[in-house]
């Protein structure tokens, strides 16, 4: 009896030890184990709850089991025709094999360095087989677009058509085969073979923004200035056109205007001419004397106040300063 008392307290005892000592761990929602002995993997659990391990023997490693993001650095790549460009990637990511994660990576910082080397390395792959336009477009949409000058300062629909004309820019682009959207899907299938080896699946792949170099940027800017000139020298061809229209309309106004001015003179000047004739005939008609000695005294006050030398008296032109009236 007292055998089965002391074994009894024995077990009791080891038994408060190995409780003690931590058999028990619990794994929360969203997280992965590895368990491990001796640096060996001798379990994984992927369901949250109560599991137990080995005391002091098995090490428990946990690992999240949500999806992560990962954020690269922008990297500057040469494009297929030798154009570079910034590419900036972002990409999520989870543990899908912690078995494998934790023998080929075993931490998450050194998870993000190998998803660096991955993926950074899929991505310069992928962009320098493609070509520019690629790279930064998804469809051949900017093709099929048509850009019209809006003309607001224009006198009839004619002009407004005529002056959209000149400043049309019809510029095709070159069609692409792939697009970013499409780069981005091989970029993810290249980074998924190798991130297999790391018991890591790459979810999704984006590339989040894409920017010219400099000096791509500034050929991209001296060709839409080039673009912008080419609608200025329009919009000052149209100018000088209706300049030259309207100087010769004003012009061809300023033409008609003076004629009939001029006609309207020579009307009044006829009537004025025609009344004064009147008046001379009706005044010669009372008095013939006193008319032509009005006359000859006008022609006087004409010509005789510009008159330097006189040669003889002997004319019919002076008979009234030297005739008898001219005496008097």
């Amino acid at each position: 009896m007292k055998k089965l008392i002391t074994a009894l307290v024995i077990v009791v005892v080891l038994l408060i030890v190995f409780i003690l000592l931590g058999p028990f761990f619990v794994l929360q929602e969203g997280e992965l184990a590895v368990i491990t002995r001796f640096g060996k993997i001798v379990n994984t659990h992927y369901d949250a709850g109560l599991k137990i391990k080995v005391p002091l023997v098995d090490t428990v490693v946990k690992y999240p089991k949500k999806i992560m993001s990962w954020d690269g650095e922008a990297q500057r790549i040469p494009t297929r025709e030798n154009q570079f460009i910034w590419v900036d990637a972002t990409a999520r990511w989870r543990i899908v094999d912690p078995s494998l994660f934790y023998q080929s990576i075993n931490t998450l910082p050194n998870a993000l360095l190998r998803l660096n080397d991955v993926i950074n390395s899929a991505t310069r792959t992928v962009i320098s087989e493609n070509y520019l336009n690629d790279a930064v477009r998804n469809t051949n949409r900017i093709n099929q677009m048509q850009v019209d000058e809006q003309a607001q300062t224009v006198e009839s629909l004619e002009d407004a058509e005529q002056l959209r004309n000149l400043t049309r820019t019809e510029i095709q682009q070159e069609s692409i085969k792939i697009g970013r959207e499409g780069l981005s899907n091989r970029i993810l299938v290249s980074a998924r073979d190798f991130s297999r080896e790391y018991g890591i699946e790459v979810i999704d792949i984006v590339i989040r923004q894409i920017r010219y170099s400099d000096d791509l940027t500034q050929s991209v800017y001296q060709r839409m200035i080039k673009e912008r000139n080419q609608i200025a020298e329009a919009y000052r061809s149209y100018g000088e056109g209706q300049q030259s229209r309207w100087r010769g309309k004003t012009e061809n106004d300023k033409k008609s205007i003076i004629s009939q001015a001029y006609a309207t003179a020579e009307q009044i000047k006829g009537v004025a001419d025609a009344k004064a004739t009147q008046i001379y005939a009706e005044a010669y008609e009372e008095d013939p004397e006193f008319f032509a000695l009005w006359r000859t005294l006008e022609s006087y006050r004409k010509t005789i106040q510009n008159l330097n030398k006189v040669f003889s008296t002997e004319m019919e032109y002076f008979d009234i300063l030297y005739g008898p009236a001219g005496s008097r």
